[in-house]
């Protein structure tokens, strides 16, 4: 019994000494990228630092509300004005996601094919891919063109995948990513059909996700015109001082502060009720996050 309090004890004691002397592993980001971060690195972006952004965001806050305070000499306009300065870059940067997601999701098909016919062709997979920067569709040759700088440079195939879909930011590239990396680590016996199966169901998506929006179109820009006429009947009227500083009341200031609420939310409702499914990108952590995740 003695015998057995004292192992007890000491392996107490060894585990408090190891506690405050031992080196700490490092734990998982919870947090992950953020919205911005994610934003930029979607359009194509990632280079730009989110705070240089919200800087860029700012200054156009600040520049469209200096030009209708000298217009209209109405704070209360130019601050609304302001604002919608300041969320113009986001709405550009957000456009340009959307039309760099959509010109992947229709190129995405010829590269799968390119890579099925580069393996049956007899070259290793890392060849294949690297391979696309040259033969692979247009929009996805500078990011193949930086895998294959990466992988001459280090030789390391499975951190040179993680580069490449950081710099894609893209759900579909995602998924081909993990396929590539799948069959590089437990052997791509099947790689050839995979690629060939994967291929065609990204052409039925896209077809399908293709249709859906030209249909919803209509949807998208009744909602945009409808949350802009009234600011552009505002911004018009700016030139008029006297009927314009009568926003300068706080009669007024309510009703600016109640129509840009009522359009921010009918325009989120309108867009939430109208958007398609997106896809969620997949096992986004890289590098050493992958290797602290696991």
């Amino acid at each position: 019994m003695g015998a057995l309090v004292g192992l007890g004890t000491g392996l107490g004691l060894l585990l408090v000494w190891s506690a405050f002397t031992m080196p700490r592993t490092g734990r998982p980001a919870r947090g992950g990228p953020s919205r911005t971060a994610r934003l930029l690195a979607s359009a194509g972006l990632g280079q730009v630092a989110p705070g240089g952004f919200l800087l860029l965001c700012l200054g156009c806050g600040l520049i469209a509300g200096t030009v209708v305070q000298v217009v209209s000499a109405t704070p209360p306009v130019a601050l609304a004005f302001g604002c919608l300065g300041g969320y113009l870059p986001v709405t550009v940067v957000a456009g340009r996601a959307r039309r760099r997601q959509r010109e992947f999701a229709e190129v995405w098909p010829e590269a799968v094919d390119n890579l099925a016919s580069a393996v049956r062709a007899g070259l290793s997979l890392p060849e294949a891919v690297a391979a696309l920067a040259v033969r692979g569709p247009e929009p996805l040759r500078s990011d193949f063109a930086a895998f294959a700088l990466d992988y001459q440079v280090s030789g390391r195939f499975g951190e040179s995948l993680d580069h490449l879909k950081a710099r894609l930011a893209d759900p579909v590239g995602d998924r081909v990513v993990e396929g590539l990396r799948i069959a590089r680590e437990v052997g791509g016996g099947e790689l050839g059909r995979l690629l060939r199966n994967l291929s065609g169901y990204l052409r039925d998506d896209a077809r399908t996700r293709s249709e859906l929006e030209s249909r919803q179109a209509w949807t998208i820009n009744g909602a945009r015109l409808a949350v802009a006429a009234p600011w552009l009947v505002l911004l018009l009227m700016s030139v008029q001082s006297d009927v314009v500083r009568r926003y300068a009341s706080p009669s007024g200031v309510v009703v600016l502060v109640t129509g840009g609420v009522a359009c921010a939310v009918a325009y989120r409702a309108m867009m939430r009720i109208g958007r398609l499914p997106t896809e969620r990108r997949l096992l986004v952590a890289t590098g050493p996050e992958r290797e602290r995740a696991t």
